[in-house]
């Protein structure tokens, strides 16, 4: 069987749906280190209001450019600005927050049970099928989760508050995902429809950037200025338009799975690029986590 292959809503842009999915993974959990790497040299919320507006407007200039429409209806146009404040705003203002007191690593894994409460939400507003097969995937998948969360733990590197606010920042991502998926919208260019987002996720942190940080806190430097073209051109960009794209294809609970691959991915950019320390109890989850996510993900059984 051939690979799907997929248009990015670009012109002469298509991706094949193994290499859309590696890319996605590998850009979402570099993007928990390279945050810690940034706010090293920059407060949260300001590197935040810069990304998203830039992420934004550049969006919006690469579809004038390329000849397309900046038009939307204005249900999608609420929708997208929604998703802004929830898959954007929300969801990454507090986790930068909780970065500050917590490693990367195990940013990722508490971010990575998203197919939980996905499925859970998604089987109740969406009436998307929970199978036994599905819940036991599930069920591996947050066991090898937990017993890496567990043991990071228990050698006190990590501060219950960044760890609360990583929680609260998986719940506004599960409310983004479940929005996207209720009230999908009708159709248009999905560059511009990101592009809304993340102008809408800016404006939102906006006055709290400059509420509770100072400009002058920031230090200039071409590691900052690295890490900043890393998450507004790679990550918001690239990396939320193939999200997207893979809610549309795969649905909310096969998609948000994919977040089971994070805690490995996420730790070893932590040691990577920060150093961070890595044992190899962390890598005992990967086993049922790979598991968890073939078994979530896996097309049904054709009838006879």
């Amino acid at each position: 069987m051939r690979a799907a292959t997929l248009a990015i809503s670009s012109p002469g842009l298509r991706i094949q749906l193994p290499l859309m999915v590696a890319a996605f993974c590998l850009l979402w959990s570099a993007a928990y280190a390279v945050a810690k790497v940034s706010i090293l040299d920059c407060p949260p919320l300001l590197l935040l209001t810069f990304r998203f507006l830039l992420a934004g407007v550049v969006m919006l200039v690469a579809v004038l450019l390329s000849g397309g429409s900046l038009k939307m209806s204005r249900r999608d146009l609420i929708l997208f600005a929604a998703l802004g404040v929830a898959n954007q705003a929300g969801y990454l203002g507090i986790a930068y927050l909780g970065l500050r007191s917590i490693s990367s690593g195990l940013s990722a894994l508490v971010i990575s049970a998203n197919p939980v409460l996905t499925a859970v939400l998604a089987a109740i507003f969406l009436g998307e099928r929970m199978t036994w097969r599905k819940a036991f995937g599930l069920v591996l998948g947050v066991g090898g989760v937990a017993f890496v969360v567990q043991h990071r733990l228990s050698g006190g590197l990590d501060h219950p508050e960044g760890i609360a606010f990583t929680l609260v920042a998986l719940v506004s991502l599960v409310i983004g995902t479940i929005l996207y998926k209720r009230f999908a919208p009708k159709g248009g260019d999905l560059w511009v429809g990101n592009g809304v987002q993340s102008l809408s996720a800016g404006f939102a942190v906006l006055p709290f950037a400059f509420t509770f940080e100072s400009v002058g806190d920031i230090v200039p430097t071409w590691r900052l200025a690295a890490a900043a073209a890393f998450l507004v051109l790679l990550v918001s960009v690239f990396a939320y338009v193939l999200w997207f794209k893979l809610l549309n294809l795969l649905g909310a609970t096969a998609a948000s799975s994919y977040h089971f691959l994070m805690p490995p991915l996420g730790m070893f950019f932590g040691w990577l690029l920060l150093g961070e320390h890595v044992s190899y109890a962390d890598f005992a989850g990967i086993v049922p986590v790979a598991l968890g996510i073939w078994l979530v993900t896996r097309p049904a059984p054709a009838k006879a």
